[in-house]
Order: C-alpha cells, then sequence, then structure tokens
C-alpha cells in the first residue's frame, strides 16, 4: 500500500464529518461518518481489522477526502447523501430509481400523503421533486411522526372497520375510523405543507401556541402530542445545516489564504442536500488575494460546467466585479444566477462548514508537503545524487504474452503525481513478447525531443524491471546523448513482495535494497505503482479494440461466410495466420487470388 497513513492521520482533525477512501483511480472505494474523524479513521490502520473485506478495501487506498461538520447529525445525513449520489463499491447501498420523486398530498376531506413517480398534475400537491427516492421516504415518515398524516390508499381507507397498526404506534390520527375530526386532520395538513416549503420556524410557532391552548384547557394528552411534535421539528432544525427542505440548488465557494497557501474550496448543494465539497489550490497564484481566486473560480469553472440556481460565496467581489459575473453566467445559463452572501441561518452554517474545510485542506496540504520534501531528500542521498530531485519519470511495459504491448511513462513533480504530462507507446515493429526492445523504444521515443532541446529532462528515471530492462534503457539514452540523467531500476523482490525490491544502477553499481520502511522506498513503490496501473489499464484498452475488431474483419473481399469458413478450416485467427496461400484457397468460397490478396494483408 503506498498511502501515507501516518502522514494523513497526524494533519486529521478531531471535529465529526465524513471520510471518503479513494483508490489511485480516484474511485471512491468507502463513505463513512465519524463522531471524531481522526479516532475513526486511525481505526482503518490498525493491525487486527475486524474482516477481510475492510483489509482488501484498506489495501487499495490511495488517498483519503475528508468533509468536517459542526454536529454528527450533520456528518450523518451527509453521509447518506454520498453514499447515494457515489455508490461507493464497500458501502451497502440501495439503489434509487432513475427519474426524480416527488411527495403527494392528494386533495378530499382526510388527504393521502404519499409518495410520487411522474409528471405531476392539478389533481393533488406535489412537493418536490427531491433527488432520490429515499430522500421522499425519509421524509414521509418524518412527515408521520409529526403530523400523524394516513399513507393507505384510497380503497383501503374506505374499507376500514378498525384502525391500522400505523394508528397503535401514533404514526397516523386513524381517520379511516372518524378518531380525528375533519378539521383537525385539514390543520396538520397544513402544517405538513408549509413544512415541505420550509416554513419550519412558522410551523414551530403555531404549534407551541396550540400546546399552549390545550395546555389552558387541561387537555394534557393533546398538548403531549403538541409537544412531541415540536421536539421532532427540533431534531429536524438540527440536520438542516446540510440539508435543505426548498429542494434548492447551490454552489458555496470560498476562498482563503493561510500558512502561505492559497484554497479555493466548492461545496455543492443539489436537490436541498449536501454532496460534499472540493477544495483546490490554484496554480501560479503568486501574491493574489482570495477574492481575486473567487473570482477567477467562478470565470473558469462555470465556462465549462453548469451554474446551479445561485452562488453563496465568502469574501465577497466588489460590486462592479460581481456584477459583470452575473451578467457572464445569466448568458451562458440562460436565466439570472445571482451571486450572494450568506444570509440566512443555513446559509451561513454551509459556508462556516466551507471555510471549515478550506483550514482542513491547507493544513493537510502543508503536512503533505512536507512529509514529500522529506521522501525526496531521503531518495537523494540514498542514491548519493549531487542534486535535488524534483522531477521522476517512471517507465512499466504490459502486455499479455506479447499481444497489445503498451508501455506507459508516468511523472511524479513537486508533491505528487502530474497526471498531465503521462504518457502512453503502442509498441511498434517489434517482436511480440520482447519486453527490452519495448522498453529501449519507449525511452526513445519520450527522450527524441528532449535530445534535441525541446521538453523537460527529468531529475531521475525509473524502470520497473531488472538488469536487462534497465540496460536496454540506457542504451536508448545513450543513442540519444543523454547519459548524464540519473537511471535506476526497481527490481520486484522475492515472490513479489513489497519491500524487498532492488534497485538496479545501469553502470555496473553494486545493487541497492533499502529497509522496507525507508521513505525512499516508499516514493518508489508509489511512482513505480502508479506506471504500473496506467501501463495495464492502457493495455487492456487496446487488447480490448483488438479484440473487438477481428483482423479478419477488416480485409476486402472478406464477408461473414468467408470470415467463418476460414476459421472453421483452421481453427481461429492464429492458425489463418499460419497457412500459406494454397491453403487459403482450398476454402470454400476462396479463389487463389482472393487467398493471395488475404496471404498479402496478413503478412
Amino acid at each position: 500500500m503506498s498511502f501515507d497513513h501516518k502522514a494523513f492521520l497526524a494533519s486529521l482533525t478531531e471535529l465529526p464529518g465524513v471520510y471518503r477512501m479513494l483508490d489511485a483511480n480516484d474511485v471512491v472505494l468507502y463513505v463513512g461518518k465519524a463522531k471524531n474523524l481522526k479516532k475513526r479513521v486511525t481505526s482503518y490502520f490498525r493491525e487486527n481489522l475486524p474482516s477481510l473485506r475492510i483489509a482488501h478495501m484498506v489495501s487499495q487506498i490511495d488517498h483519503i477526502e475528508t468533509t468536517a461538520t459542526r454536529t454528527e447529525a450533520e456528518a450523518l445525513l451527509l453521509e447518506n447523501n454520498l453514499i447515494k449520489s457515489l455508490a461507493p463499491r464497500y458501502n451497502i447501498l440501495f439503489r434509487d430509481d432513475k427519474s426524480y420523486p416527488y411527495i403527494v398530498v392528494t386533495r378530499g376531506d382526510f388527504p393521502r400523503l404519499g409518495f410520487y413517480r411522474g409528471n405531476p398534475d392539478r389533481k393533488a400537491d406535489y412537493f418536490g421533486p427531491y433527488p432520490s427516492s429515499w430522500a421522499v421516504r425519509d421524509s414521509i415518515h418524518l412527515l408521520q411522526k409529526m403530523f400523524r398524516l394516513r399513507t393507505c390508499e384510497d380503497t383501503v381507507f374506505a374499507n376500514r372497520s378498525r384502525p391500522c397498526l400505523l394508528y397503535q404506534i401514533k404514526r397516523c390520527s386513524g381517520p379511516c375510523v372518524d378518531l380525528v375530526a375533519p378539521e383537525e386532520y385539514a390543520a396538520d395538513v397544513q402544517l405538513a405543507a408549509m413544512f415541505l416549503l420550509g416554513k419550519q420556524q412558522e410551523v414551530t410557532k403555531r404549534l407551541n401556541q396550540a400546546m399552549e391552548e390545550a395546555a389552558a384547557r387541561l387537555a394534557f394528552e393533546q398538548a403531549a402530542i403538541y409537544r412531541d411534535q415540536i421536539q421532532s421539528l427540533h431534531q429536524v432544525q438540527e440536520k438542516q445545516f446540510v440539508s435543505s427542505s426548498k429542494g434548492e440548488d447551490v454552489d458555496i465557494v470560498v476562498a482563503q489564504r493561510e500558512a502561505g497557501q492559497l484554497c479555493v474550496n466548492l461545496a455543492m448543494v443539489r436537490g436541498g442536500r449536501h454532496l460534499g465539497d472540493r477544495p483546490l489550490f490554484p496554480s501560479n497564484a503568486g501574491e493574489s488575494t482570495p477574492v481575486d481566486a473567487i473570482a477567477a473560480f467562478i470565470r473558469q469553472h462555470y465556462s465549462m460546467h453548469p451554474a446551479p440556481a445561485r452562488l453563496l460565496i465568502s469574501p465577497a467581489l466588489p460590486a462592479d466585479e460581481k456584477g459583470e459575473l452575473e451578467g457572464a453566467l445569466a448568458e451562458l445559463a440562460g436565466r439570472p444566477v445571482p451571486i450572494q452572501e450568506g444570509r440566512s441561518e443555513l446559509h451561513k452554517a454551509w459556508i462556516e462548514m466551507a471555510f471549515q474545510n478550506v483550514r482542513l485542506a491547507i493544513l493537510a496540504r502543508n503536512q503533505a508537503s512536507a512529509q514529500q520534501e522529506q521522501r525526496l531528500a531521503a531518495l537523494q542521498e540514498a542514491l548519493q545524487l549531487p542534486e535535488a530531485i524534483e522531477r521522476i519519470e517512471c517507465f512499466d511495459i504490459s502486455h499479455t504474452m506479447g499481444e497489445a504491448a503498451v508501455a506507459s511513462c508516468v511523472v511524479y513533480q513537486g508533491n505528487g503525481m502530474k497526471r498531465s504530462d503521462y504518457r502512453r507507446f503502442n509498441m511498434r515493429d517489434i517482436t511480440p513478447g520482447d519486453d527490452y526492445a519495448a522498453m529501449r523504444q519507449a525511452v526513445s521515443r519520450r527522450y527524441d525531443k528532449v535530445a534535441s532541446g525541446e521538453g523537460m529532462a527529468p531529475d531521475l528515471i525509473l524502470i520497473d524491471g531488472g538488469k536487462g530492462q534497465v540496460a536496454s534503457a540506457y542504451a536508448a539514452l545513450a543513442d540519444l546523448g543523454l547519459t548524464h540523467i540519473p537511471m535506476l531500476g526497481v527490481a520486484k523482490g522475492e515472490e513479489r513482495k513489497p519491500g524487498l525490491e532492488t534497485l538496479i544502477f545501469p553502470e555496473g553499481r553494486e545493487p541497492l535494497q533499502l529497509p522496507p520502511e525507508h521513505p525512499a522506498l516508499h516514493l518508489i513503490q508509489e511512482v513505480r505503482d502508479e506506471a504500473h496501473r496506467f501501463a495495464i489499464t492502457g493495455h487492456r484498452a487496446r487488447r480490448s479494440k483488438a479484440r473487438k475488431t477481428s483482423t479478419l474483419e477488416s480485409l476486402p473481399g472478406i464477408g461473414p461466410a468467408r470470415r467463418k469458413a476460414l476459421v472453421a478450416r483452421f481453427g481461429g485467427l492464429p492458425g489463418v495466420l499460419a497457412a500459406s496461400a494454397e491453403q487459403l484457397a482450398e476454402v470454400p468460397g476462396v479463389s487463389r487470388e482472393l487467398a493471395d490478396k488475404i496471404y498479402s494483408a496478413l503478412h
């Protein structure tokens, strides 16, 4: 595992929040919530894990992202949102349907509360749409608890002779058998509608008045019902800091400069649900202010991505710049997109959470930066290089028994992998399975322009392989006159166990084996593993394409019938490739002239 969990845990907060574990392809493996992020995430890196499933998941972790929240209730709701939207492999997931659902409240003397999917009509009142079916069902259960509205179908409602179980557990007021007056039920329906429209404070006010009136006339049982409804509302309002019942679409953009870093944090709310946030560290920021960073981000981000209904930002933009950006966004979106500061309690809470995560991201980045500098310094010392290492390039070859050979070149620069500089090379004109020739060709093609004065040369070249691959790569450098660039081979250890790698030098220097815990070895392993991953994905894509498009299909004059006859006669494409022109002409439907064309095309 290349993930340096110790460095990550050292900078992790003890606040409540949500963590997302991702693999090297940025695929989310698992989403979890924690009352104390540091304690919870640390528990995954102890020696005795509770199950093989968790151990397997942990072994795939490449990095971890976190979103701190103010309370555990917020973390719980945010975790649920992320699980539904990201569908991580190691989370238990109940899949939602594809279309957007609504909450429906029918009309009549005793309206029904229910789940609805489809196009709303005028026969009922609809609230939504909601981002997922689980959000609707969660809201319905909440409304049942607070207002005791019926959820049964009209056919069931019309034929009841006694109340159902929902009445017994205080989730329905029993209108089917006249246990509640129509006007009282109508008042509950009105309160439920106000709640769904986001008027929680007005609902609380009315319930308080009703509770006091019931207590004044000594109707204590009814007053207790109102009290329970008020308590349920308070619990909901605690959740509202990461969820809005208005179903609004909002982006929260905040920026802060701290500890030598300028960070912009984008938090997204869709359908009233907080979907998490992403800290961004702009390049070439220099001495730019947070206001400059926000303006630049809005221009660049929303030129490529659709804008939501509104943006909440902090710090505020100057009035003229704000007006200019609002005009540009309105033109792009075809509708007004207001840029605002947080005014309501909910919006202020969202901005506060975004700033909290900016500070944590800066802290983690600085910690990671210091750790990377230590690893680079340790690598320079271990290899006895005269100059500091800033850029590392690593090569690997991937193929299946010589088929669809692909070479990868990945780049490590600064504080991590620089994916924009990655390259793949499809091998050509080499003997299938000749890894040495493939490595020599890849290195030659990569540094051909460097030798002519173009492009950037690395400070260190890593070769995933032993003496043969290193010798081939070094020969390519010699042909180009670039042997001054340090080169190092990474040979796998006994049984390919991580930590037992041997480092091979091209100039005859004795091989080096670093201790398994050496920080330089950890860096080498990280870059080597990324080169291996990048090569395999490229090879699999090329192999899949080749297998989907048979060589025979591209030959002129060979349709399905003749192709089937050739495969049947020679047992597959390898047999056709091995056949002579005379043997090809023996196949029914293949003339001697066509056989010569097939043979020429295949050889």
